[in-house]
């Protein structure tokens, strides 16, 4: 007969764990060290908002699209600002302008944060958009917006350069529309 220590003993010794290769983010980094300073500090503002920041990248970390990049954060923390503008906009409908001055306070330290993410300039976007545009041209393929996107993204051209999707995605309309 065997004792149920046994049985106890080879539970711990079977247990896998998940090993994870994705790097974290500096802004999230930077973020996490922030929250220990306001907490420090008792910034009860800036602590709130950092609190909810990392909820929701915690969140996200358990849907199929976690995040790993600053890029992904810094669309984390648009999303957040917009979502407390709205939230300001109604509370000054409303008539609560202590709740609409907080929601814009933490507007001021999303756009903080959101300020430091480095991304690549609209010039520099357009230029990388105008020389696939030309290369395309030269191959006498008929363009289209999607086409050109799948060709701008390409690891060669942008790839994982720092670039807000939207930008260059507005900056190839403008490129297509002055185009004959």
């Amino acid at each position: 007969m065997i004792p149920r220590s046994f049985f106890r003993a080879s539970r711990l010794c079977s247990r896998c764990y998940a090993t994870s290769t994705t790097t974290t983010p500096p802004m999230l980094l930077k973020i996490r060290k922030d929250m220990k300073t306001a907490m420090q500090n008792k910034d009860s503002n800036r602590l709130s908002v950092l609190r909810a920041l990392l909820a929701q990248t915690l969140n996200a970390s358990k849907t199929s699209q976690p995040i790993n990049t600053d890029m992904q954060m810094l669309a984390l923390l648009r999303k957040s600002a917009s979502a407390s503008r709205a939230a300001a906009e109604e509370f000054k409908g409303a008539g609560r302008e202590d709740l609409a001055e907080k929601e814009d306070l933490q507007v001021k330290i999303m756009e903080e944060y959101a300020g430091g993410v480095e991304t690549m300039s609209e010039e520099q976007i357009r230029e990388a958009v105008q020389g696939v545009l030309v290369k395309m041209k030269a191959e006498g393929t008929k363009i289209q917006v999607g086409d050109l996107l799948k060709k701008v993204f390409a690891p060669e051209v942008l790839g994982e350069k720092p670039v807000e999707k939207g930008d260059v995605a507005k900056i190839a309309r403008q490129l297509l529309a002055e185009t004959p």
